[in-house]
């Protein structure tokens, strides 16, 4: 079973178009912050939240809710691929429906593999894999330039570290971040 949740008005063939807005015509209407989600354990293959997660969990009992279910229905080795706004990015902070700020940080706190990592060094991050017995190893992370930066990169007039400075300094530099979580299971070491 492949998961398009937040399906919106883009249903994909072969997957099921999950949305909580009947008027949009999904295959199943489910509302995401109310859980446990309708399917079984280690049911899905792959699972697709495109432009979703930062609609979900403003409160954070309800955004980990989201990632435990994420979890729990994703089969051993699932892939969840979530593209999100870029936090720092206009598409992000014009739209009063984005509830949440989504990063490679924010979700390597349910990498149990990260959250070792951190307790070792000490470092105060929240070890929330370990806390809510879940486990996602994250080996795919992209940021998506929005023009001019893309083209000057593809141009080769700018290099990534000078992108990658751009990022962090100035708004409206990075459109989109790209994730795929894989889902860890079986014995905890």
């Amino acid at each position: 079973m492949k998961l398009n949740l937040g399906c919106g008005p883009k249903r994909m063939a072969g997957w099921v178009n999950v949305d909580k807005h009947a008027s949009l015509g999904p295959d199943q209407v489910v509302d995401l912050e109310r859980f446990p989600w309708p399917w079984p354990d280690s049911s899905a293959d792959e699972v697709l939240l495109s432009h979703v997660l930062e609609h979900l969990g403003q409160a954070p009992d309800v955004f980990i809710g989201v990632m435990k279910e994420l979890w729990r229905v994703c089969k051993p080795g699932a892939q969840a691929r979530i593209h999100v706004p870029d936090p720092r990015h206009e598409n992000f902070l014009g739209d009063p429906t984005h509830v949440r700020p989504v990063t490679l940080d924010t979700l390597a706190l349910f990498s149990r593999s990260f959250n070792r990592q951190t307790l070792a060094d000490g470092a105060a991050n929240t070890p929330l894999g370990m806390l809510h017995g879940i486990d996602f190893e994250i080996p795919v992370h992209e940021a998506i330039y929005d023009e001019p930066w893309r083209g000057r990169l593809a141009r080769r007039e700018i290099s990534d570290a000078q992108a990658s400075e751009a990022a962090r300094m100035y708004l409206n530099v990075i459109s989109e971040l790209r994730f795929v979580l894989v889902a860890v299971k079986g014995p905890v070491p």
